[in-house]
């Protein structure tokens, strides 16, 4: 074998950076959505054991919806991208491109086992451009293969050197061998089918086995002829090493999925639920059609699900004829091969070894897949193709008259190739590009259908998204997620009517439940959501809440791990006012997911509903523990701390709300609370600047406006306080404590009657009834010496508040005056520094803020669900809601409360001493 020169590298290297750069201008599609921008496993905060516990897509392998794809390695790479570059998606595919280039550079060391140097450069140079591989090297999730293979190749190079002198066995190259073989296995399942080729390697290129030789040893063995031959024998315990190796890694990846097949649907994969012969037919006639896409990569698509290759239901059916032809041609080629020991039998052996031997896995053959055709799944496959193509160039161009022919030919094949390559990159620029490209290849797939709906949706252009999900019922009427996706897009464009009706089509066409069955089997995860959608659509009607409960329980009853519907049935108890049961909700999606920081979250607000703070607060930090950057928990927890009244909670709540305000720069609510905060130290100054602050990034904050008014009047400062509160009114001109400060301001501050008169007189056209501002009126009128006027708002007052004891005295005054003045008895005026009565102070807003629901997407895109703004997660980061509160008084308030009672008990003492003096 001839070593690979760097003349060799830097060419393929070229070639590939020619065909691929532009691949790093696009985004992430499709299957990447899930596996890189909705999978936490990829976050820092994610602990690294979790690569291991769960799937490709980052679902807990113990979930019966689980893809069962175990793939931690290839995960692991997906986070060391994001751990340098975050979700830069450039990075993500130059990562594939390097990737790709170093496959290339593999296959063709592997290629020259078998060709000489023209001809193994010939195959590397083919594979390297050959268009069927843009979606394992464009497609992020390609990784999987991509990665697969650079252990693969390498485990079967490292088989090659097993073979010592006088056909000993050279142990190392078979241990490094099996564990390259599980790396790449833990990469993509089909990494464990390079033991099947270092079998037909070992038998018939290292050993040189024949048809006849088989035969005779076979022979040997059964009649028990006398003893093997030692080399026989040597050849016989690699063998068998190999396959007990095989059978550790089988039972392991066994263990690993819990015994259990994933769950797919008739939409994933038609004719896995076909009746024989249909299904066989069917699955065999999908061989011929793969050989044909690496024979004409003319006609690409991203996905070949649903009614892309229509079911072979007849024996008589014309496509029977390629399968035939596919099968005869294959058992030609390995028959001759037998037959005919020689170089050129080795190489056709093995070329089909690389093509059929990885490509079982994913045959539907023996077990069934999510999915009819999938061009990734090539990749490894087409190095047997492109090593069977240059083998015959090498043969046509060995010969004088056809050598010219065999470069031309060549020529223009690598040039088309590239071409087609890197104008398909394009195709997966941005979702909508991808799933037109697919309709323009088949138009009888609902999901590209719906797919090209959801991209047109995320650009919120729901109207022309609504006619690629209706075209998809269309195209295949039983399509539950198509109905799903029509209702959600009606309830976008706030047509409810129409969205019910979609959703009850789409809930028609769920099997009927049956008390005692178990439907997990037979519903797919996705298809559940209906229940969810219209539960979440009627709920809006208050009169419908139990129909919407209902609903929730139906999805629970036919999946009982359906983790979601415990989380939004928990946000539809908190509104029918049964915390108890919204505990036991939370508590028991908790059971199916306990690293999920949103349902520790949504389980804390419901402990305040209960009026249990500590243990909501408890819930907050175990939310944090699990997630220290869950921006809603650092908010409320910081917000409970505040509200405790305890001095010894107050840094750890700053500290809290400081990481808020850094995620959140532009949310006024974390500068408010810093503020509240600051005034509870009295911390005047820095209270001051985070109020500040609040109004800068929410000019008009309310809250913010009066509590910094107040500040200033508490301190002394009521000519500061005067602008901050014009600025109220000017934004909430009935904010009627605002009015009252004013007013306290102008009276007492400034003596400025007129001025407080309107506050007082404003505040009576908001609300006829306010106390408060009725009885400082009736002072306004004692300060201009009208005592009847004063007399009639002092009773019309005392009729509003009759026990108010402190009207009782006031009117009794200004009846004395009133009878003092009738009897004309010469009493002194009274002095100008009359005061209104005490300012009942605004307690500071404070929203606690509402549930966080997941919405997750699985794999496929075509049935996504509606994301949920109610209660986190599903649906995935996250909508807010303010979900508002009575404010337990804290020890330290009450005793504010009872100095403000005694302060307001001296002023009105002073009241009386003004209305008294003689």
């Amino acid at each position: 074998m001839a070593e690979v020169s760097w003349k060799e590298v830097l060419l393929l290297t070229g070639v590939v950076v020619m065909c691929y750069w532009n691949s790093t201008s696009c985004g992430f599609v499709f299957d990447d959505v899930s596996a890189i921008l909705d999978n936490k496993d990829l976050h820092p905060s994610s602990s690294l054991k979790n690569l291991f516990h769960n799937d490709f897509w980052g679902t807990p392998m113990s979930e019966e919806r689980s893809h069962k794809s175990y793939r931690p390695l290839t995960v692991l790479t997906f986070r060391l991208n994001y751990l340098f570059s975050e979700l830069n998606s450039a990075y993500y595919h130059l990562s594939n491109l390097v990737l790709h280039a170093a496959v290339c550079v593999i296959y063709l060391k592997v290629c020259q086992l078998f060709l000489d140097r023209k001809s193994s450069l010939v195959a590397s140079l083919l594979f390297a451009v050959h268009p069927i591989h843009t979606e394992a090297v464009t497609g992020v999730v390609g990784r999987a293969e991509l990665l697969s293979s650079v252990f693969f190749l390498a485990a079967f190079l490292s088989y090659t050197k097993s073979k010592g002198p006088n056909n000993s066995i050279v142990w190392t190259p078979i241990v490094v061998t099996i564990t390259l073989v599980a790396a790449a296995t833990l990469c993509k399942e089909q990494g464990i089918t390079v033991i099947g080729i270092c079998f037909v390697y070992e038998i018939f290129v290292a050993q040189g086995f024949t048809l006849h030789v088989l035969r005779e040893i076979v022979v040997h063995m059964v009649q028990g002829k006398g003893y093997l031959p030692s080399w026989v024998l040597q050849t016989l315990i690699k063998l068998i090493f190999l396959m007990l190796s095989t059978l550790l890694l089988v039972i392991v990846r066994v263990q690993v999925i819990q015994s259990q097949l994933p769950v797919f649907t008739r939409f994933d994969n038609p004719a896995a639920v076909s009746a024989s012969p249909s299904r066989q037919l069917t699955f065999n006639y999908l061989l011929p059609l793969n050989g044909w896409l690496l024979l004409n990569p003319s006609e690409l698509c991203c996905d070949w699900t649903m009614g892309t290759v229509p079911l072979v239901e007849s024996i008589l059916d014309v496509r029977n004829l390629a399968t035939l032809a596919f099968y005869v041609l294959v058992a030609l080629l390995i028959l001759n091969s037998l037959r005919n020991p020689g170089e050129s039998s080795q190489v056709v052996l093995m070329a089909l070894s690389f093509m059929v031997l990885p490509f079982i896995p994913a045959s539907n053959l023996f077990f069934p897949v999510g999915f009819v055709v999938a061009e990734r799944v090539l990749y490894v496959p087409s190095m047997g193709f492109c090593l069977l193509v240059a083998h015959g160039w090498k043969k046509i161009a060995g010969t004088r008259y056809l050598k010219k022919l065999a470069w031309i030919g060549l020529t223009i094949l690598l040039i088309a190739h590239t071409s087609k390559t890197i104008y398909r990159n394009w195709d997966w620029e941005s979702e909508y590009t991808l799933f037109m490209s697919g309709l323009k290849v088949n138009k009888n797939n609902a999901k590209l259908w719906n797919n090209v709906g959801h991209a047109l949706e995320n650009e919120h252009n729901y109207g022309k998204a609504l006619k690629y999900f209706i075209q998809a019922t269309r195209v295949q009427p039983d399509d539950i997620g198509a109905h799903m996706n029509v209702g959600r897009t009606y309830k976008n464009l706030n047509k409810t009517k129409e969205a019910e009706d979609a959703y009850m089509l789409a809930k028609s066409l769920m099997p009927q439940i049956i008390p005692g069955k178990k439907y997990a089997a037979r519903v797919a995860p996705n298809h559940l959501n209906v229940y969810i959608n219209l539960a979440n659509l009627i709920r809006g009607n208050e009169s419908r809440l139990e129909e919407a409960d209902q609903l929730y329980r139906q999805a629970i009853s036919m999946r009982p791990d359906f983790k979601q519907a415990y989380i939004n049935r928990g946000e539809l108890l908190l509104k029918m006012d049964r915390p108890l049961e919204a505990r036991d909700a939370y508590t028991r999606a908790l059971e199916l997911d306990r690293t999920n920081a949103d349902l520790w979250y949504n389980l804390a607000i419901v402990y305040i509903e209960l009026k249990d703070p500590s243990e909501a607060l408890k819930h907050f930090n175990q939310a944090l523990e699990i997630s220290s950057t869950h921006k809603l928990a650092l908010f409320n927890s910081g917000l409970l701390m505040q509200e405790s009244g305890e001095a010894s909670l107050r840094p750890e709540a700053k500290k809290r709300f400081l990481s808020y305000v850094e995620m959140e720069p532009q949310d006024a609510n974390g500068y408010f609370n810093l503020g509240m905060l600051a005034m509870d130290n009295k911390q005047n100054v820095e209270a001051e600047a985070w109020m500040r602050k609040s109004i800068e990034v929410q000019p008009g904050f309310r809250s913010a406006l009066f509590n910094l008014a107040l500040l200033y009047s508490q301190t002394g400062m009521e000519l500061e306080a005067l602008p901050v509160l014009t600025e109220l009114l000017h934004h909430h001109p009935e904010h009627i404590k605002g009015l009252i400060l004013k007013g306290d301001i102008l009276m007492n501050r400034m003596k400025d009657i007129k001025g407080a008169k309107w506050c007082f007189e404003r505040i009576l056209e908001i609300d006829p009834t306010n106390i408060q501002g009725k009885h400082n009126l009736c002072v306004v009128y004692f300060e201009e010496k009208d005592l009847a006027k004063a007399e009639l708002c002092l009773s019309e007052t005392l009729a509003l508040a009759p026990d108010e004891e402190y009207i009782h005295r006031h009117l009794s005054i200004v009846r004395s005056k009133l009878a003092a003045q009738s009897n004309s008895s010469p009493l002194p005026q009274p002095t100008s520094n009359g005061q209104t009565s005490p300012l009942g102070q605004e307690p500071p807003t404070k929203n606690m803020k509402g549930h966080h629901s997941e919405q997750k997407k699985g794999p496929g895109r075509a049935d996504a669900t509606e994301p949920h703004t109610e209660l986190t997660s599903d649906s995935k980061p996250s909508p807010n809601e303010l979900h508002k509160r009575t404010k337990k008084k804290s020890n330290k308030e009450i005793k504010e409360i009872e100095k403000k009672r005694a302060a307001a008990l001296k002023r009105l003492e002073e009241i009386e001493r003004i209305l008294n003096v003689e």
